[in-house]
């Protein structure tokens, strides 16, 4: 029996418990709220609603007009271990939790970063990966480090958690609102320097033709999740669960080497719950075979 189907089980339970207590009324399909036949209380029973963006590979991005990267990828492997649907919807990074905390998606796939701040509009699933903060420059440009960003007009991508540490330094942010924007200032001369999610910044800088450069990358220490509503704990908890599940199965290591073939994972890092054991392909394999 799938997650989803024991789930199933238990809300018609639910729903006989009510009959005896209350005449007539309508199913509640459909509109968000959770019933026998929508347990998760998405917006279309079976189908989950994901607000993405699409110009950020290997992360999330369009690819021949299919909805694609590593984030996506993991969710739709995710969905299955449910037996959901996913339908992919393009949005804007800075609006994306606001969406999902007034239910026009169902949830975020985003690699959305973890902080305090955030949890005060959306709730996180388990972490389900990594991420590091890199800095992309012009290739003319003497910027090698994140300390020498004083003084120097930064781009960041706004309602990131690369904003979030422009502000948090003291930057001079140039805030955009995608990446491409922000690209663009690069490109234009109108900012010295873009704070990137690292994986994105080295593609980036290896797709321009040597005009940009990746020079530098730390850690982001919060971790990456997806988002959910915050009163959807049905959701949370069912996605929680599949991130356990495609982590157990090996799914969750074959996606990291085929989307980040040389990245190092830190050692210490467990991806969902760390309740169930971690494949070793996934605790060990650090690079490309």
């Amino acid at each position: 029996m799938t997650l989803r189907s024991r789930s199933l089980a238990l809300a018609s339970g639910a729903v006989v418990a009510l009959a005896l207590t209350a005449c007539g009324g309508g199913s509640d399909a459909g509109s968000g709220t959770a019933d026998a036949a929508n347990p998760y209380g998405l917006q279309t029973p079976g189908t989950l609603r994901a607000g993405t963006l699409t110009d950020a590979p290997p992360n999330v991005y369009l690819k021949d007009g299919k909805f694609t990267g590593f984030d996506n990828d993991l969710l739709t492997a995710v969905a299955a271990k449910l037996d959901l649907k996913v339908e992919f919807v393009g949005t804007e990074f800075s609006s994306l939790l606001a969406q999902v905390k007034t239910r026009k998606f169902d949830i975020g796939s985003s690699s959305v970063s973890i902080t305090e701040a955030r949890k005060k509009t959306v709730d996180f699933t388990n972490k389900y990966d990594f991420g590091f903060l890199g800095l992309d420059v012009p290739a003319d440009s003497a910027i090698t480090s994140f300390d020498q960003l004083a003084g120097k007009r930064v781009a960041v991508v706004q309602g990131t958690v690369q904003d979030d540490y422009a502000t948090r330094e003291n930057l001079d942010p140039v805030r955009v609102p995608d990446y491409n924007a922000a690209l663009n200032q690069l490109r234009a001369g109108t900012a010295d320097a873009w704070i990137t999610p690292a994986e994105i910044g080295e593609k980036t800088a290896g797709d321009s033709g040597g005009k940009i450069k990746a020079v530098a990358k730390q850690l982001d220490p919060g971790g990456i999740a997806y988002a959910v509503a915050p009163d959807n704990d049905a959701l949370r908890e069912a996605i929680n669960t599949g991130i356990d599940e495609v982590v157990a199965d090996g799914t969750w290591a074959k996606l990291q080497k085929q989307y980040y073939p040389s990245r190092e994972i830190p050692a210490d890092f467990v991806p969902g719950s760390g309740k169930g054991a971690t494949p070793a392909a996934a605790a060990s394999s650090t690079t490309a075979p």
